[in-house]
């Protein structure tokens, strides 16, 4: 015997909260608006669908993730992008003309967009494990 399919949904469309909640948050961070600045997110909360407090924590999580911490990193991500897309454009010329044929344009925007897509990723992960590598020769002077 199946379940009747109901015309609404009968919880909400939200993620469980055991998704939205990593782990039990300990700490608060406060800040001081106007009148106004506070009218003005707590609309564009509501019409996010989210409570204050979870916009507020989503959006700051957001640019804190996105953008790199320290210039270094944004860097590291640009070299990284510039390797890829340079290693990547040679191996697929060679290719294209071992076979007698030419790079396509589209080509060489997908492989930038690629290395665009992936470079503060890797540059973070480069510079996470270089770090790791790096901590336990510090304790050893």
């Amino acid at each position: 015997m199946s379940t009747p399919e109901l015309p609404f949904p009968i919880r909400s469309e939200a993620p469980l909260r055991s998704e939205t909640r990593p782990a039990f948050r300990t700490k608060t961070i406060a800040t001081r608006l106007t009148l106004g600045e506070l009218a003005e997110v707590e609309a564009t909360a509501e019409s996010a669908g989210q409570s204050l407090a979870e916009w507020l924590r989503e959006t700051a999580l957001h640019a804190a993730r996105e953008r790199p911490a320290d210039p270094i990193e944004l860097l590291l991500a640009e070299v990284w992008a510039l390797r890829y897309t340079l290693l990547n454009l040679f191996n697929s010329n060679a290719k294209e003309a071992s076979e007698g044929k030419q790079l396509l344009p589209d080509s060489i925007v997908k492989i930038r967009d690629q290395a665009d897509a992936a470079k503060l990723q890797k540059a973070h992960k480069i510079l996470t494990d270089f770090l790791a590598l790096t901590r336990p020769n510090r304790a050893d002077k």
